[in-house]
């Protein structure tokens, strides 16, 4: 076998396999370079998905006719000027995007520079490159591909069909967008435009918030604009901003969860995962927030170049970055108090309306012009401690007139009723509530079970008859192993022959739980593969907020147990003193509030 260099136009070939995979692929570097250039207004178009034509225009600052001819050559950049890969900051630096895509369409460059008085040309088609030529422009750059694949005709029939290659091209635009609220983007498919993204005003970098607000508004939806918590946090020269949403705001995939690093939109597992442990305590584990997350760091702290299209990145301390991404996060809900997001009685409305229909696909679907964004600033009075369950504050039963006075000094207002053994029906100042008592008080609970392993350990009592689980060997085993760190959450299991362990001592807090089927949900919770990257690589202490979920849904009130007024009264008010309490542990919303306004509405008095 002989070795022999390869053709320049195969080596171009090879790196287009890598660097554009698909339509979208060309769109992300084409309007990555006109970032780069300054651009404040990028125009993207495409024909049949990108197949027949992709072009994207932007009023950067341009190239002249020498610039024009080295952009088309491999591994020529402006973006790297003292050769330094460390500290890199811009979104493109590799030099391969264009001779790539000259290699397998036929590509054509336009542009003109700010200060010259005419634009200039240049083609390549198949790898064959032309002259440079002069031409007509404003200022900027306009960047055409024709006949994408056309000199690697395999390639095309991987593509996909036109709707599904658009929508990939919109995915990578809208992805780029939310970075960069200073900029108009918009993308046309030829008949109208699938993106239409306005400059968001901006007269200061306090504005900064405010302007990713709307652009995240713009491309998320208004149902997270309405249920987004604010994120600002920095730790070792690192800064975490952007929003999230409330946990009662979740989909059935990671579709709505956006990440960037220094600007540039990444997909990686790490950032990924805690997200993912950030939320542990609040979503079940086939549920998944939204988030959108831009985190700042040194470009000497985070390598960017570990990919061809540069998804991925690298860091230094992973572990830092980890931990300002959890803390920051439950640092913001907790901050949300009992909030739940509007979408929940958005979708309680629709169901309700004539002719309307509920929540869509399992999460809290918004709707828009519904209610406000609820009762978080009047409960921002209440984030207290949790107070002890037993030494909860009670409200006068619900049948007293004297509550009509008081009414506005509760956020989730007086209990009136209870129906059907399962629902709290409360009167606030300005509509109802109607509170889930098993969901609310497991919450609850699950929030005892926090403080008390915060404070050196959950109080437990003896067992007067020991309870024996029989479960198989390695479970057994299993729990065995973690015996120590279980009793932090007060409960005191030992290992009792093979296939077995006893119960001796349980959390004070559970009363009469079904120990058998707490102690084999919680075999379960720690079994391998529950780690939160899905790997089994989370350790105990990382899972303990699902045990304590666990041990809170065992020891809850329960759907069906009759409460009286004064009992309802407290669970209302230990929801108002508990943060985090608008949703279960799976993420499942515990009270519904019903502006007195939409009520109206549903009865034609507005």
């Amino acid at each position: 076998m002989t070795i022999r260099l390869l053709p320049e136009n195969l080596i171009n070939r090879i790196a287009a396999g890598e660097v554009v995979e698909r339509p979208a692929s060309a769109v992300k570097e084409l309007v990555e370079n006109a970032i780069d250039a300054g651009a404040r207004r990028i125009s993207v178009t495409m024909r049949d998905g990108g197949r027949a034509l992709i072009s994207v225009t932007d009023d950067g600052c341009g190239m002249d006719p020498e610039e024009l001819a080295l952009a088309v050559e491999r591994h020529a950049t402006s973006k790297l000027a003292d050769d330094d890969l460390i500290r890199i900051s811009t979104l493109g630096f590799r030099g391969e995007a264009l001779p790539s895509m000259g290699a397998v369409s036929r590509l054509s460059i336009v542009s003109r520079r700010a200060n010259s008085d005419s634009a200039w040309s240049i083609s390549v088609a198949g790898g064959a490159k032309g002259e440079v030529e002069p031409a007509a422009l404003n200022q900027g750059t306009r960047v055409e591909i024709r006949d994408l694949f056309y000199a690697t005709p395999a390639r095309l029939k991987f593509l996909k069909t036109q709707r599904t290659e658009l929508a990939h091209a919109v995915e990578t635009v809208n992805r780029l967008a939310m970075a960069r609220p200073e900029i108009a983007f918009t993308l046309n498919d030829g008949a109208r435009d699938m993106v239409k993204l306005s400059v968001a005003p901006m007269s200061g970098c306090g504005d900064l918030f405010d302007a990713r607000l709307e652009r995240l508004g713009a491309v998320m939806g208004t149902g997270f604009a309405d249920n987004a918590l604010p994120i600002d946090a920095e730790r070792d020269g690192l800064r975490l901003t952007g929003f999230v949403g409330l946990p009662t705001l979740n989909r059935n995939n990671a579709a709505k969860q956006f990440l960037f690093v220094n600007g540039r939109p990444v997909r990686d597992k790490l950032l990924y995962g805690a997200v993912r442990g950030a939320y542990r305590d609040f979503l079940a584990s086939d549920r998944y927030p939204l988030v959108a997350l831009f985190l700042e760091a040194p470009p000497e702290a985070v390598d960017v170049n570990v990919h061809p299209a540069k998804t991925e990145v690298r860091f230094r301390d992973s572990g830092t970055v980890r931990g300002l991404i959890v803390g920051a996060i439950r640092h913001a809900l907790a901050e949300a108090g009992h909030r739940a997001s509007t979408s929940v009685s958005s979708a309680a409305l629709g169901a309700a309306r004539p002719g309307g229909v509920g929540g869509v696909g399992g999460g809290y679907s918004p709707s828009r012009g519904m209610s406000a964004r609820g009762m978080s600033e009047q409960a921002a009075a209440y984030h207290a401690p949790l107070p002890d369950m037993e030494a909860a504050p009670q409200a006068p039963p619900p049948a007293s007139e004297a509550d009509e006075d008081d009414m506005g000094d509760y956020p989730l207002g007086v209990a009136r009723a209870q129906v059907h053994e399962t629902y709290i029906v409360a009167q606030s100042a300005d509509g109802i509530v109607i509170v889930d008592q098993h969901a609310a008080h497991e919450r609850l609970v699950h929030e005892r079970i926090k403080q008390g392993m915060e404070n050196g350990g959950v109080p437990r009592q003896g067992l007067l008859i020991p309870e024996v689980v029989e479960l198989d060997e390695v479970s057994a085993e299993r729990l065995a192993a973690h015996a120590e760190e279980l009793l932090d959450l007060g409960l005191a299991v030992e290992a009792f022959g093979p296939g077995a362990v006893v119960v001796r001592e349980a959390p004070a807090l559970l009363g009469e739980a079904d120990l058998q089927g707490l102690v084999r949900d919680l075999a379960g919770d720690l079994a391998p593969g529950y780690g939160a990257e899905g790997d089994g690589s989370a350790s105990l202490k990382d899972r303990l907020g699902a045990v304590a979920a666990t041990m809170a849904c065992h020891s809850s009130v329960r759907a069906g147990r009759r409460l009286n007024a004064p009992e309802m009264n407290a669970l209302l008010r230990q929801m108002e003193a508990t943060p985090h309490s608008g949703q279960c542990s799976h993420g499942r919303p515990t009270y519904v509030e019903l502006k007195l306004a939409d009520i109206e509405k549903l009865f034609g008095r507005r």
